[in-house]
């Protein structure tokens, strides 16, 4: 039997080595897919351009975020390259135009089905923004949420009809159960109880909250570390350079922790935090806004099965609810350590949310995601309508600094 034609799938979404959570979101599920997939997939990007990165294959196209023709060009593109499905991966921060607004665009410019997945969703819009998602989901066949608020929010405040949303779940590695005894010694931690907060630092990570609660979990453990694993996020270097960062040393020393705290600031990649994240007993999320929808660094350390402490924003009250995970309200130092503390002297305790936890992430792995998207995919890829245009003729629109494509234009 003769083998079917490959998929072509177009990603529009930022992309590695940009450092963000959503370029290695995209890059994690282009991989999933593609296993899922078995040579039947066909993945290109177009890539939300950062000033400081060189992108290499499968990045195709480059958009500048502020230009608007760039989104233009780019729906060109697009059709000419005869693709059978479209990804989306949107954040408003992401795109240029107010709300975002120019993907849409792109978006009413493209022949080909259009699939977007919604990293955020926004429960009390201003009309620009309520706008803004509003168009996109029309003009997508199938829209992806992450969680169950995400596809009430969808249908009950934008009015999103259900048989277009689609929840399938933010992906996670497929680790195995281990003692995280096993990988301390990689980090020369053996002798150490470990808690850890992983993610580009900005000030809504609520570290300081975790600080101030380490006096009090001292006292009660001793050997007790914590590891903030990542970099600043590059958005925040660039408005207030590392004052965020220099605030927490500070403090730090204030609080005579220096022999309990330890900064990592670096961009790990996927085989160092995997590492990071076996070693940890406990991962801590302090986060201080309730309004975060999705959540990769929390969704990881379940899907690890760590015993997680979290302040209650959306993504945590569905990922560690029924006993996977403890909630402490948003800013309460005290309370943080106390269930900090209750977790590291109990071990029935730790070991039911560890298992609970884990149970949990089987279902959100990544090859699990890979092929829920690969469904969608087949499901929905369809060839580009054949209509008659006026005469093309190609335009060379190269970016400065780019060796991208040619593309086209009417005469």
């Amino acid at each position: 039997m003769a083998k079917s034609t490959p998929k072509k799938v177009v990603f529009i979404s930022s992309f590695p080595p940009r450092k963000c959570g959503i370029a290695t979101f995209t890059s994690d599920l282009i991989d999933s897919t593609a296993l899922a997939a078995k040579g039947e997939f066909e993945p290109l990007v177009v890539a939300m351009r950062s000033e400081e990165n060189k992108y290499n294959d499968p990045v195709k196209f480059e958009i500048r975020q502020n230009v608007k023709s760039d989104y233009i060009c780019a729906a060109d593109y697009i059709n000419f390259s005869h693709v059978d499905l479209v990804s989306v991966q949107h954040e408003f921060g992401l795109f240029g135009g107010e709300a975002g607004a120019y993907l849409s665009l792109l978006i009413d410019r493209l022949k080909a089905p259009v699939i977007t997945t919604l990293h955020t969703v926004l429960d009390d819009p201003d009309p620009t923004h309520y706008k803004s998602l509003v168009d996109i989901c029309k003009a997508s066949y199938r829209v992806i949420t992450m969680n169950e608020r995400g596809v009430s929010m969808l249908r009950d405040i934008y009015n999103i009809p259900t048989r277009k949303i689609k929840l399938i779940p933010h992906g996670v590695p497929d680790l195995p159960f281990v003692d995280s005894n096993y990988y301390k010694h990689k980090f020369g931690l053996e002798d150490r109880r470990t808690i850890l907060t992983f993610g580009l630092l900005s000030k809504n990570k609520g570290i300081e909250v975790m600080l101030k609660a380490m006096p009090a979990i001292i006292r009660a453990e001793p050997s007790v570390i914590y590891i903030i694993l990542g970099m600043t996020h590059p958005n925040v270097v660039k408005h207030e350079g590392e004052s965020y960062r220099f605030s927490l040393q500070q403090m730090v020393k204030d609080l005579n922790l220096q022999q309990h705290v330890i900064f990592f600031n670096r961009f790990v990649d996927d085989k160092e935090l995997h590492n990071f994240l076996c070693a940890a007993d406990i991962y801590v999320t302090p986060y201080l806004n309730e309004k975060q929808l999705t959540s990769g660094t929390l969704s990881f350390a379940v899907g690890t099965g760590k015993a997680v402490v979290s302040t209650p924003y959306w993504a945590a009250q569905e990922l560690l609810a029924q006993g996977r995970g403890k909630l402490v309200a948003f800013g309460d130092s005290e309370n943080m350590a106390r269930s900090i503390i209750e977790i590291l002297r109990s071990s029935l305790l730790s070991s039911r949310m560890r298992t609970l936890a884990y149970e949990h992430g089987r279902s959100m792995t990544w090859p699990k995601v890979g092929r829920a998207y690969w469904r969608r995919i087949r499901a929905q890829a369809a060839p580009l309508a054949v209509s008659l245009k006026p005469t093309i003729v190609p335009i060379d629109i190269r970016i400065p600094g780019s060796d991208r494509e040619q593309i086209y234009q009417s005469a």
